[in-house]
């Protein structure tokens, strides 16, 4: 059965290019475009992954990840911040909140699949 990813990403895009890379390697991507349902869809969708950009309407991916790292049902999910903060401090701050991996925009496609499959 292929491994299940959650991809919580605004731009229509990079939302694309995301899904379409894990589908093309053999994973099941499942999208979702406004943070404030983040939470309730990964609990209906179980995923092993959880792709999140940082910066997004409503709601911030940081936020999301300590929400998610919080919750018992939710925390052992790895996840793998995308984000175009570049600033120093940025990762190990996203890092300290819980995220396991960190890749920064624009993304290289090849360390974008490695980081995924690294997580699972």
């Amino acid at each position: 059965m292929a491994k299940r990813v959650l991809v919580v990403e605004d731009n229509e895009l990079n939302l694309k290019l995301f899904c379409d890379l894990l589908r093309a390697h053999g994973y099941s991507a499942e999208p979702v475009r406004d943070g404030r349902e983040a939470v309730d869809r990964a609990r209906a969708f179980a995923p092993d992954l959880i792709i999140m950009d940082i910066q997004l309407p409503h709601v911030s991916g940081l936020e999301l990840i300590e929400t998610i790292k919080g919750d018992d049902d939710l925390k052992a999910i790895p996840i793998m911040a995308v984000t175009a903060y570049a600033a120093k401090g940025d990762e190990e701050r996203i890092r300290a909140l819980g995220a396991e991996a960190y890749v920064s925009k624009p993304i290289s496609v090849l360390k974008f699949v490695d980081s995924v499959g690294a997580l699972l």
